[in-house]
């Protein structure tokens, strides 16, 4: 990554959320596996639904706050959360690529580069305001999540689901730290390589791009202490609910273990399985350990909240 304003980005974690993310808004949707069909519509929705219900759908005028490449809102408006949105996010880059899968996908979408702690709109001038794991990159999310009360009407629902909780991202980075050294050892075996393998100059951005990735993330969260941040910036109804446990300890390696082979290399049957799998233990951690596991060893936070 030959960015000359790289050794500022060290120590400036707004500057270096702009460069990481330009340089992966091309190839963000891949990575993440990002789709817009009933896979992943059917996700966001049920994210948004079981923390802030589907009442009042379809609403007025959306924000989504840290859009990338446009992932939550566009599968929501899909979903019928809406039928126009405006995204915005720190990064040009993925401005362009969220505005430009709108338009493909017909949706009314217009995009503007923002800080989310300093939203560029007049007060009062949302109905939701809506973010997927986004707040964990902000410096100061409690004045973020005044912000985002400051530009709702009164009534309006801000939802920010996806966020990593503190013990739960424990588990998962030493699990996706051991999957990667696994994997990106056995494909440089022989019989595996050239099936499997990525080059060695592909290795090495993408160590670089995961060294750059542990500036950008900035928080982790305790369910109760967030909702407690929401309450002192001044939203009521506010609450929080927590997903993935077994579903992480399977979900991160499975993603890591993506990004450490050669593209397209494990084929649809593996990313059938794959999904199929997670779906299962997301059940599982719904309907059963949810009920008796404390809810912050999952590894999701989401938070919602209502301007007075």
């Amino acid at each position: 990554m030959n960015d000359p304003r790289m050794e500022q980005a060290w120590h400036d974690p707004k500057l270096a959320n702009v460069i990481y993310h330009d340089w992966e808004a091309s190839t963000y949707d891949d990575k993440w596996s990002i789709s817009y069909d009933e896979r992943c519509i059917d996700y966001a929705r049920d994210r948004y639904v079981h923390v802030a219900g589907d009442s009042g759908w379809p609403c007025g005028r959306v924000l989504e706050v840290g859009a990338g490449t446009g992932f939550f809102v566009l599968n929501l408006m899909q979903a019928g959360l809406a039928t126009s949105a405006v995204v915005t996010d720190i990064s040009p880059g993925m401005v362009e690529v969220a505005v430009r899968n709108g338009k493909e996908l017909g949706l009314d979408v217009t995009g503007q580069v923002a800080d989310a702690e300093a939203l560029p709109f007049d007060d009062e001038s949302f109905d939701v305001v809506i973010g997927h794991a986004v707040l964990h990159h902000i410096p100061d999310v409690e004045l973020a999540i005044r912000e985002f009360l400051r530009v709702l009407r009164p009534g309006g629902r801000f939802v920010f689901c996806g966020e990593p909780t503190q013990r739960g991202d424990v588990i998962a980075r030493r699990l996706s730290r051991l999957t990667w050294w696994a994997a990106s050892q056995a494909t440089q075996w022989p019989g595996l390589r050239d099936r499997f393998g990525r080059p060695a100059e592909e290795l090495t951005q993408s160590s670089e791009e995961a060294y750059l990735e542990a500036v950008v993330d900035l928080h982790t969260f305790d369910p109760d202490a967030l909702a407690r941040m929401a309450l002192r910036a001044g939203a009521i109804d506010v609450k929080t609910v927590t997903e993935e446990l077994t579903a992480s300890w399977f979900g991160w390696p499975v993603r890591t273990l993506e990004a450490a082979v050669r593209p397209g290399s494990l084929g649809w049957g593996w990313a059938t399985f794959a999904y199929r799998t997670w779906q299962q233990l997301a059940a599982l951690d719904e309907r059963v350990l949810a009920r008796v596991v404390p809810d912050e060893l999952f590894y999701n936070v989401s938070v919602t909240g209502v301007r007075p």
